[in-house]
C-alpha cells in the first residue's frame, strides 16, 4: 500500500483500490486531494493491469464535501482562476468502471464524487445530501444536474434547495445508489463487486460504461446508434471470440483485455 496521506492506494490483483483519508476533516475534499485524486486514477486507467477501480471513504464518511476554508474567503475571480472543476472533468473522462465504497456523510462534494462512479455500494448508515446552499451557494460539480437525471426533479429540489439529506434506503428506493448492506460490510461487498467486475472482458467493459452514460447526454436515437457501434466494435476484439467460444464449450473465459 502506498500513501500519499490523504490517499492511500493499494493493488489488489486487477482492482485498483483508493482511500480518501483525511478523517479528522471527515474526508473533505480540498484542491490538492482532488487533483492527486485524479492523477491516480487517470495512471490506473492507462495502466493494462488494472481492470477496475475501486474508491472509498471511511466508515464515518465517504466525503463529507468540499474545503470550506479552502474556499471561504474567495471571489468569482480566484474561482475561475482556480480552475477545480478541471480535475473532475478528468475524473468523468475515466473509461474503466469505478466502484464506490460509500458509509456515513457523501455530503456536497462528496456527494458529486459518488456520482461520478459507476457502481455505488452504500453502508445503512449513509447521509446522502448537497446542503451547499446552508452557505449561501449551490452545488458546483454536477450536483444539480446529476443528481436530478438519477432521482427526478422533486426529490432533487428537496435536497438542493432545502438542504435535505437522504438515508441510505431512500437513495436505493430513488435510484441514486446502486445496492445497500449492513454497516460492518459496506467495504467488504464493494471489493467482491469490484472483484467480479475485474473478471470481465475489459475492452466490453470499457465500452458498456461509455455507452451507459451516453444515456444521460444524448437523445434515445443517437445513444441507439452509438450503442450499436460499440457492440459492432466488440466482434474485433479477442475477448468477444474468447466469450463466445467459452459459452459454446461450456468452459469459463479467459479475457485478455484485447
Amino acid at each position: 500500500m502506498s500513501d500519499q496521506h490523504h490517499l492511500l492506494t493499494e493493488v489488489d490483483g486487477p482492482v485498483a483500490i483508493i482511500r480518501i483519508n483525511r478523517p479528522k476533516v471527515l474526508n473533505a475534499l480540498n484542491l490538492e486531494v482532488m487533483r492527486d485524486l485524479a492523477d491516480l486514477m487517470e495512471g490506473f486507467d492507462a495502466d493494462d493491469a488494472i481492470v477496475v477501480i475501486l474508491l472509498a471513504g471511511g466508515e464515518r464518511a465517504w466525503a463529507a464535501g468540499a474545503d470550506i476554508g479552502d474556499m471561504a474567503t474567495a471571489s468569482t475571480k480566484d474561482m475561475q482562476d482556480r480552475d477545480q472543476f478541471a480535475q473532475w472533468e478528468r475524473i468523468k473522462a475515466i473509461q474503466k468502471p469505478i466502484v464506490a465504497a460509500v458509509s456515513g456523510f457523501a455530503l456536497g462534494g462528496g456527494c458529486e464524487l459518488m456520482l461520478h462512479c459507476d457502481i455505488i455500494v452504500c453502508s445503512e448508515t449513509a447521509k446522502i445530501g448537497q446542503p451547499e446552499i446552508n452557505i449561501g451557494v449551490m452545488p458546483g460539480a454536477g450536483g444539480t444536474q446529476r443528481l436530478t437525471r438519477a432521482i427526478g426533479k422533486a426529490i432533487a429540489m428537496d435536497v438542493v434547495l432545502g438542504g435535505r439529506f437522504l438515508s441510505a434506503a431512500e437513495a436505493l428506493q430513488h435510484g441514486l445508489v446502486s445496492r445497500v448492506v449492513p454497516r460492518e460490510h459496506w467495504f467488504t461487498e464493494a471489493l467482491a463487486v469490484a472483484q467480479k467486475l475485474s473478471t470481465m472482458p475489459p475492452v466490453a467493459l470499457r465500452s458498456a460504461k461509455a455507452s451507459v452514460l451516453n444515456a444521460e447526454e444524448q437523445h434515445l436515437s443517437v445513444g441507439l446508434i452509438e450503442e450499436r457501434r460499440l457492440f459492432m466494435d466488440l466482434f474485433d476484439t479477442e475477448d468477444q471470440k474468447e466469450g463466445m467460444a467459452a459459452f459454446m464449450e461450456k468452459r469459463r473465459p479467459t479475457f485478455k483485455g484485447r
